[in-house]
């Protein structure tokens, strides 16, 4: 019963259409006698007529697309084509044995003509029953188990591939309904026996019309804005929503078509893939003494693990928080247990414990990713995010110079220009500093700068998560705020691309796309949790804080930002200024640091950083250290 149940195929139904023909030929002798013994003469004569019959009707099945429709979904349509292909292949056996009678080519006794009549009327019977028995059998789910309805959006290869997967799992969980695609010379048609039922835009209609349970996307070349449109409009639709696998993943054999996997903000910011020179990237790391500061956070415990994918000699890990170094480390041992590893519990203002570490370890390639982020918490402590982002940065770039080593990333954010916060201004200074470090070192210094990072400690995804688990509201500032969002693999990816590529001074800017809401994202992010925007969980806007912008920008306009060969990674001219009175001003800046002053602290940044406005601020007193752009 379980296999008659799942005829799908058209030539399983054809053979059923075959097998149905014969008996509706020889029932309609059987009535044309009144249910007794059919003569032996008019017997034989049916048998002698059978192969045109069958041939005939056969020709007609197929030529009014019988096989078309599935079985499933039997409907009005599919009757009028079974009544057409019957009378068509009835008149036509008629005649062509009436011919055959003229011209003397039957048998001594004819065929009764009632049996053409009869033989249309079983034939309506025996074809149309069978199909509409199977719909009610499959709408009722009397004598199965029944599986979520699927909606397939993608009729391409991937789609294909996933209903052959959910076709082969006999009682399996899902019950494909359907294709969703776009292209035009799709529309219509039948793939593997189920047919494509319209355009993603109706995604919504046609869910609420096949009782559809959940959608499944199977587009994994579609990237960009392009896939979280098409997901934009599945979630509206209110069902879950699936994605397969992405393409390189399933290229490269880590993930097979059935590893369905849950709708991430990721896909719905319509982030483009990133493209990178591995090879040449493979080439800086591979075989070297790598250090990373701040190893522990998020963007440095992730250059972490792509480091470790492409084989460094050792792997030296700084950081200044002990969970944060004990967890990265315990990752890294499991998952790369043949990478040398050794770990810092240093703070990198620490200049004899940075010096030890640069003395004995000798690393050759470092990025600096230690630095305090949070932007209202340091605006009240203007000496402490000095201290560890400017002096911090100096610290280890001396060591980097001091040392020898070939390269040194220093890894800034957007808020360095024109920045409006001390976070932000601190960053520029560190930025100020590496870049006319490089040009009296024989280390390279790089800078890397990009925007908000989704999922990293310090963004707002983690936030919203945690108020949306509470049940709202969700707090965001402005209505109208804006930032630029990037993944966290993709920036450590573009980090290590920027140290592949640099040769000292540059300023690297990663394309971020474009910029995002931070409502529209808090509105995404309560969608993904299954709850409505506005009407299950309120969305409070609180007003902008302290040094916070409405708009973030990634190079400031005397930088003449420039594209480089690799895709999203963008070149800024470093700006050049006279380098001794910038060492003497940080050194009273370093002083102002330590004994806490935090007036002159501030009042010092408005001097070494002339584009830095702090909110309700004029700018600070004095004349800014001269710099001229290159």
């Amino acid at each position: 019963m379980k296999i008659w149940l799942r005829i799908r195929h058209p030539l399983a139904a054809l053979a059923h259409d075959l097998l149905m023909t014969p008996l509706a030929w020889f029932g309609a002798q059987w009535l044309r006698f009144n249910f007794d013994a059919i003569p032996t003469p008019f017997l034989q004569a049916a048998q002698q007529l059978l192969p045109l019959v069958l041939f005939v009707h056969a020709a007609c099945y197929v030529r009014f697309g019988l096989y078309r429709g599935v079985w499933r979904f039997a409907s009005m349509p599919d009757l009028v084509r079974i009544c057409k292909a019957v009378v068509t292949g009835t008149l036509i056996c008629w005649a062509l044995v009436a011919l055959a009678a003229q011209i003397g080519l039957l048998p001594p006794v004819p065929v009764p003509r009632s049996s053409f009549v009869l033989t249309g009327l079983l034939l309506l019977l025996f074809l149309g029953a069978p199909r509409f028995v199977y719909r009610w059998f499959k709408d009722h789910r009397l004598y199965y188990r029944p599986g979520q309805r699927v909606l397939i959006v993608g009729a391409g290869d991937a789609g294909v591939l996933l209903l052959r997967e959910l076709q082969r799992e006999r009682d399996g969980e899902y019950e494909a309904v359907g294709f969703v695609d776009d292209k035009d010379n799709r529309q219509g048609r039948e793939l593997h026996g189920l047919r494509v039922l319209g355009r993603t835009q109706d995604v919504a209609a046609i869910a609420d019309r096949h009782a559809i349970d959940m959608i499944f996307v199977a587009m994994p070349s579609l990237g960009g804005e392009r896939m979280a449109r098409v997901l934009r409009l599945c979630e509206a639709s209110g069902r879950p929503v699936r994605v397969v696998p992405r393409l390189d993943e399933l290229l490269s054999g880590r993930a097979q078509i059935r590893e369905l996997r849950e709708v991430s903000l990721e896909d719905l910011l319509g982030r483009e893939e990133v493209t990178l020179d591995w090879e040449t990237i493979g080439r800086c790391v591979a075989g070297r003494t790598v250090l990373v500061s701040g190893g522990g956070g998020s963007i440095g415990s992730e250059l972490c693990r792509q480091i470790a994918r492409l084989g460094p000699a050792r792997l030296l890990i700084v950081d200044a928080g002990e969970f944060n170094l004990y967890r990265i480390e315990l990752e890294l041992r499991r998952d790369w247990p043949e990478v040398s590893l050794q770990v810092f519990l240093l703070d990198v203002t620490d200049a004899i414990g940075v010096g030890q570490v640069f003395a004995t370890q000798r690393p050759e390639l470092v990025f600096h990713a230690a630095a305090y982020k949070h932007v209202p918490l340091l605006e009240d402590q203007p000496s402490t995010a000095i201290g560890n982002n400017v002096f911090g940065t100096m610290t280890l770039a001396q060591a980097a110079d001091c040392h020898g080593a070939d390269a040194f990333v220093l890894i800034s954010t957007d808020k360095a220009v024109n920045p409006t916060n001390v976070m932000g201004a601190s960053k520029r200074l560190a930025e100020m500093y590496c870049q006319n470090l490089a040009a009296r070192s024989h280390t390279h210094f790089i800078t890397v700068r990009f925007g908000n990072v989704l999922g990293s400690a310090g963004s707002v995804v983690p936030l919203f998560r945690e108020q949306i688990a509470r049940g709202g509201p969700v707090t965001v500032t402005h209505p109208e705020i804006e930032r630029y969002f990037m993944t966290i693999p993709e920036a450590a990816q573009l980090i290590l691309q920027a140290a592949a590529v640099g040769r000292g001074g540059e300023i690297f800017v990663l394309d971020m796309g474009a910029p995002i809401r931070i409502a529209t994202l808090a509105e995404q992010m309560i969608q993904l949790s299954g709850k409505r925007p506005h009407q299950d969980i309120r969305i409070e806007f609180t007003g902008l804080r302290p040094g916070e912008k409405l708009y973030e920008e990634l190079f400031h306009e005397r930088e003449q930002l420039q594209p480089t060969v690799y895709p999203k990674l963008l070149l800024a001219q470093r700006r050049t200024l006279d380098w001794g009175a910038f060492n003497r001003a940080l050194e009273a800046l370093r002083a102002d640091c330590r004994d806490r002053r935090d007036a002159e602290v501030l009042a010092a940044m408005h001097v070494l950083v002339p584009e830095y406005r702090a909110s309700g601020s004029e700018g600070g007193q004095g004349a800014p250290v001269q710099a001229t752009g290159t």
